[in-house]
């Protein structure tokens, strides 16, 4: 008897089964630690960003935090450095079901992204699936014929001109989530450091109108607890609310004040 198995439910398939109303909360794992990354995993959380863009994550580094969370109940998303079919590809094989592209500025990037991450005819990704831990080496059926429903895309909208692409950009076929980054958002506005500025939340409430327009679900960046709640009460059907290395950092910064000499 052959050995099968499956692959678990997706990011997009999540976002799917959420009630009117409901949403997925997560975190970043930005330290790459797989201590860190299946303490996340096992939180409660619904969902943990690993991030390749800004954080010292190689390919086998991820390939460790995703193995670090495989069986936890949250949903590992990877957040690649960049639009790039290569190390899209790479991702995508070394198991990362749930890719997040950043910096997407026009309906020609998210065409792109959506070409990195399917197999021709519908896209230019490479076929080596079956010496990749993707298909776990051929264990999961159909592999091949299956992997536009084992893979999910969200793109990172985080400028003024994504923005006002927003809904051409989640338009995309392909897209299945759009991700706003408020940070980016604020330095492309003038306003770096200042992601709660309210021209800042404006565009951001903006983009959410302009992705539920074209029917797809729209998500978050917010570490402040109030502006989070409302991103939420504004629609938001995911939201990232912390990071590993923030709680590591104002965690010890507090025990240090409290309990160190001199400080």
């Amino acid at each position: 008897m052959s050995f099968r198995l499956d692959l678990p439910p997706t990011f997009a398939d999540r976002l799917a089964e959420l009630d009117d109303g409901g949403h997925l909360a997560g975190m970043w794992v930005s330290s790459g630690s797989p201590v860190s990354a299946e303490i996340a995993a096992g939180s409660g959380l619904d969902w943990v960003l690993l991030d390749a863009e800004h954080s010292p994550l190689g390919l086998e580094t991820t390939t460790r935090l995703l193995q670090a969370m495989n069986g936890y109940p949250a949903t590992p998303v990877v957040r690649v450095p960049a639009c790039d079919r290569v190390l899209i590809k790479q991702h995508l094989d070394l198991g990362a079901q749930n890719i997040l592209v950043p910096m997407v500025d026009t309906a020609a990037d998210a065409e792109e992204a959506a070409r990195s991450v399917r197999y021709p005819p519908h896209g230019v990704r490479g076929v080596g699936s079956a010496l990749a831990r993707a298909s776990r080496w051929n264990t999961v059926p159909d592999y091949l014929g299956r992997a536009d429903e084992l893979v999910s895309l969200t793109i990172q909208i985080e400028s003024v001109t994504a923005v006002e692409n927003a809904e051409a950009i989640a338009s995309v076929e392909g897209i299945d989530a759009v991700f706003v980054g408020p940070s980016d958002l604020a330095a492309s506005m003038g306003l770096l450091g200042q992601q709660t500025h309210e021209r800042v939340t404006a565009a951001v409430l903006e983009t959410f109108d302009a992705v539920r327009a074209a029917g797809k679900p729209v998500g978050v960046n917010a570490f402040d607890p109030v502006q989070a709640r409302r991103y939420l009460d504004a629609g938001a059907s995911f939201v990232l609310v912390g990071a590993d290395v923030g709680l590591l950092a104002n965690g010890s910064r507090a025990w240090a004040k409290e309990w160190a000499s001199g400080v």
